[in-house]
């Protein structure tokens, strides 16, 4: 009986080790993973900070060239 029970804690440890190591290669993957979409999630937010900027440029250029157009297009009063 004694032996029987060894013999099956033995298996039942062979199978943890087997599940540990599938574990931390899984564990490793993922961390793997997580380090690149970091880096894309960064790169990504520098991006959108990069077009917001120049966005904002774009909008205040336009808004300088409206005005121009707005100035141009009112006639002047008569100087006497």
């Amino acid at each position: 009986m004694l032996e029987n029970s060894l013999s099956q804690l033995e298996e039942l440890v062979g199978e943890l080790v087997q599940e540990n190591k599938a574990l931390q290669s899984t564990n490793a993957h993922l961390r793997a993973e997580l380090a690149q979409v970091k880096e894309e999630n960064d790169s990504l937010q520098l991006s959108a900070l990069e077009q917001e900027e120049l966005h904002g440029v774009t909008a205040a250029r336009i808004q300088a060239l409206v005005a121009l157009a707005s100035s141009a297009a009112t006639p002047s009063p008569a100087k006497v």
